[in-house]
C-alpha cells in the first residue's frame, strides 16, 4: 500500500502540511495542490481544547456516539443492523467544517480537476481527516469528474481513534480501509489516550492539549504540566485491560468470569482502522493491517522502559507527540518498513523455527523484546483471521448445495404452477409427495443459511462476506423462493394463534439478514425489499377481514399492499402464480369492495393477462429494461414474464 500511486512521496509533505495546519487558526484545513504526483491534499487543524474531544453528555465515560447515519449510510453492520459509534466530538467537529467551510467546494473542484484526492492531520486533526475521507468515499459518486477517480488517500500521524469494533467491520467490508494509513510512535499518548476513559480526567486531558499546543496559539506560553504521570498510569492501565481482554475473547476463553468483569469495568469502543505503520523506541518501522494486532502493539510497544523514570516516561510520552516529521523524514522508506501481520512471522520461541531467508524477521522481534506474553497475543490476533477465512471457505463449499436445493425447489415451483393452484397454496396444503419433498429442502436450506447467519452474528466470517454479489444475489433468490413456503408452513400450524404475525414474532433472521445484503447493494432504503413477506401481509389481511373487520379500518394496509405488489411486479420479484385465480391472495381479494377493486391499481393483473416466457441467462438485469407498454416480471427461476396492458 505505501508505495502504491506515488503515496510513499506525499508521506512527508503531508506530515509537513499537517503542522503547518496548527499555525493556522483562521481555517480549519490546508489545500494544497502537489504536482508529481497530481494529488490535492487537504490537511486539518487539530483542537487544544478538551470540549472537541469529548462530547459532554454522550451517555458514555468514552465520549462515543452513534454515527449520522444520513452522513455515512455505509457505516453499519449490515446483517447485524448494528449502526457504528465514533467519537461524538470528532464527529461534530467535522460536520461543523463540512458546514461552515468551503471544504466541499474545493474538494469538488479537485476531481473535476482529476487529482488524487489526500487528506491528512496531525492528532485531533488526524481524526477529522479520518472521517473527512470516508464522508468522501460515500459522497464520490456524486461528484462531478468522477470518471476514473481514484480511491482517496487519509494519512495520519499520532491520531487518536475515532470508531468502535462496527465503524472498523464496515470501511473493511466496504474495502474502503485500505485507504487509510496512520504513523504512531512507540512513546506517543495520544494515539492511545481513548483507550481510557477521558470523562473522569478531563481537566488533565485539558491541561495536557494546552501544553501540547504550538506555542504561537497559547494564551501563556510557560504553560506547566502538573499531573502527567497520572494521565499516563491511566491510560497504559486501560490499554493493558483492553489487550488482556480481546485476547481471552480471540483465544476462546471460556471463563464466565470474564463476562462479569465486562459488565463492571466498561471498556473502551474504539478500534484501530486501516494500515498502521509504528515505530519502535529504537527507530524501526513496523506495518501492520490486523485491527486486533494494532490494538496488541499499541500497548506492548507503549509500556514502560525497565528501569525508567515514571515521570521522565510520562513526559517523554507528550513530547513524542510532536515527532513526526523527524519520524517521516530521517527513516520512512519502503525498504524499512516490515510488515508483521502474519502469524508466521511472529516466533513464540527464538532457538527454532527460522529459516535464513527469516532470519531478519526473528532478528527484528528480538531486538523489539516483546514478551512472550505479547507474542502470543499477536499469534491469537493472526490466527483469528485466519479461522475466518477458513470459515469462509467451508461456507463458500456449500454454495453449489444451496444452489441446487434452490434448482429442485425452481422445478417445483414450476410444477405447481401446471397444477393450477400456485406455489404457496399447493405447499400450504401439503397434498403430495412432491410437496413434502420441498418441505424437507426447506429445512435442510434453513439450516445451511442459519449457520451462516450466527457465524455473521458473532463476527466469525471475513469482514468483506456480505459485500460479495454472488452472495448478495444467491441470498436473494433463497429468500425470494423459500420464505413464502416458511410463511405457508407458519400459518398452516396456525403458528400466528400462538406466537402472533409472523413479521412480527415469526420471521426468521436468516431473511432478514439477506433482504438486508440486497437493501444496502442497492444502496436501497430499510424495508424496501420485503416481497418475500408478500404472503404474511395477505394472510394478516384474510385474518383480519375474515374477523368481520369493517373494509375502512384495513382500507390503508390494503391500498398499501396493492401498490407494493405493483411495484414488485415492475422489479421483477413477484411471480405470476399470485394471480391464480384459486390463490389464497386472489380469492381473498375478490372478496373486497367492488368500487375499490374497479379503482385497484392491480386489477388487470387479478382479472388475467397475456403472459410469454423467455428464459434468461441473467435475469437482473434484463428485468431492470421495462418500457412504458409493457411490465417486465423475473420470477426466482429466471423466467422473464412479460405482462401487456
Amino acid at each position: 500500500m505505501l508505495c502504491e500511486d506515488g503515496r510513499m512521496a506525499l508521506i512527508p509533505l503531508c506530515c509537513s502540511l499537517s503542522m503547518a495546519a496548527h499555525l493556522s487558526p483562521s481555517s480549519p484545513f490546508l489545500r494544497h495542490d502537489n504536482s508529481a504526483p497530481s494529488a490535492a491534499v487537504f490537511a486539518f487543524r487539530a483542537s487544544w481544547s478538551a470540549d472537541d474531544w469529548l462530547l459532554a453528555g454522550a451517555g458514555s465515560p468514552f465520549g462515543e456516539r452513534e454515527i449520522d447515519a444520513a452522513l455515512f449510510p455505509s457505516i453499519k453492520s449490515v446483517g447485524n443492523d448494528t449502526t457504528a459509534a465514533v467519537n461524538g466530538a470528532f464527529l461534530r467537529s467535522f460536520k461543523k467544517v463540512l458546514d461552515t467551510s468551503r471544504l466541499q467546494a474545493e474538494v469538488h473542484a479537485a476531481v473535476a480537476g482529476k487529482k488524487q484526492i489526500v487528506f491528512t492531520g496531525h492528532s485531533s486533526g488526524g481524526s477529522i481527516a479520518v472521517l473527512a475521507a470516508i464522508w468522501f468515499l460515500e459522497q464520490r459518486l456524486n461528484f462531478e469528474g468522477r470518471g476514473g477517480q481514484v480511491d482517496p488517500f487519509c494519512v495520519t500521524f499520532g491520531s487518536p481513534l475515532v470508531g468502535d469494533g462496527v465503524f472498523v467491520h464496515a470501511l473493511q467490508r466496504e474495502n474502503w480501509a485500505r485507504c487509510f494509513l496512520h504513523f504512531v510512535t512507540a512513546a506517543d499518548i495520544i494515539p492511545r489516550c481513548l483507550l481510557a476513559p477521558l470523562s473522569s480526567s478531563k481537566d488533565e486531558l485539558e491541561a495536557i492539549l494546552r501544553f501540547l499546543c504550538p506555542k504561537p496559539l497559547l494564551f501563556s506560553p510557560n504553560t506547566v504540566m502538573s499531573a502527567p504521570v497520572t494521565f499516563y498510569r491511566n491510560v497504559l492501565g486501560h490499554a493493558l485491560s483492553v489487550s488482556n481482554h480481546q485476547a481471552c475473547l480471540l483465544m476462546g476463553c471460556t471463563n464466565p468470569l470474564l463476562e462479569v468483569l465486562t459488565g463492571f469495568v466498561k471498556l473502551t469502543p474504539y478500534r484501530p482502522l486501516g494500515a498502521y505503520v509504528l515505530c519502535s523506541r529504537d527507530g524501526r518501522l513496523l506495518c501492520l493491517r490486523n485491527s486486533n494486532s494494532i490494538l496488541h502493539m499499541l500497548f506492548y510497544l507503549f509500556q514502560d522502559v525497565p528501569g525508567a523514570d515514571v515521570e521522565e516516561v510520562a513526559h517523554g510520552s507528550l513530547e513524542a507527540h510532536r515527532l513526526y516529521e523527524a519520524m517521516t523524514g530521517d527513516h520512512l522508506n519502503a525498504q524499512n518498513i516490515v510488515s508483521v501481520d502474519s502469524s508466521d512471522s511472529i516466533p513464540l520461541s527464538f532457538t527454532n523455527g527460522f529459516d535464513d531467508k527469516a532470519q531478519p524477521v526473528k532478528t527484528l522481534w528480538k531486538d523489539l523484546d516483546l514478551s512472550l506474553e505479547a507474542r502470543l497475543c499477536l499469534r491469537a490476533a493472526a490466527e483469528w483471521e485466519k479461522q475466518r477465512l477458513r470459515n469462509q471457505a467451508k461456507i463458500d463449499d456449500n454454495y453449489s448445495k444451496i444452489k441446487e436445493a434452490l434448482n429442485f425447489l425452481g422445478d417445483y415451483r414450476a410444477t405447481c404452477e401446471v397444477r393450477g393452484l400456485g406455489y404457496y397454496d399447493t405447499f400450504k396444503l401439503q397434498k403430495d409427495v412432491e410437496d413434502f419433498n420441498a418441505n424437507v429442502k426447506r429445512l435442510e436450506l434453513a439450516g445451511l443459511w442459519d449457520e451462516i447467519v450466527e457465524m455473521l452474528s458473532r463476527y466469525e466470517l471475513p469482514d468483506g462476506f456480505e459485500g460479495r454479489q454472488e452472495w448478495v444475489k444467491l441470498g436473494t433468490q433463497y429468500r425470494w423462493l423459500v420464505e413464502p413456503l416458511d410463511i405457508a408452513n407458519y400459518y398452516r400450524h396456525s403458528k400466528n394463534e400462538d406466537t402472533g404475525p409472523y413479521m412480527v414474532k415469526g420471521r426468521p433472521r436468516r431473511y432478514r439478514y439477506t433482504q438486508r445484503w440486497l437493501e444496502h447493494a442497492e444502496r436501497s432504503p430499510a424495508g424496501s425489499c420485503t416481497e418475500s413477506c408478500f404472503w404474511a401481509s395477505v394472510e394478516e389481511l384474510c385474518i383480519d377481514t375474515g374477523d368481520g373487520k369493517p373494509f375502512l379500518e384495513v382500507r390503508s394496509r390494503v391500498v398499501e399492499l396493492e401498490r407494493e405488489v405493483l411495484r414488485w411486479v415492475t422489479k421483477g420479484s413477484l411471480g405470476r402464480d399470485v394471480f391464480v385465480s384459486e390463490s389464497t391472495f386472489a380469492r381473498w381479494w375478490v372478496t373486497l369492495p367492488r368500487q375499490h377493486r374497479a379503482e385497484s391499481c392491480i386489477a388487470r393483473f387479478v382479472n388475467g393477462e397475456d403472459i410469454t416466457y423467455l428464459d434468461l441467462e441473467d435475469v437482473l438485469p434484463m428485468a431492470k429494461t421495462s418500457h412504458t407498454n409493457k411490465i417486465t416480471c423475473v420470477s426466482a427461476d429466471k423466467t422473464l414474464r412479460i405482462l401487456r396492458p
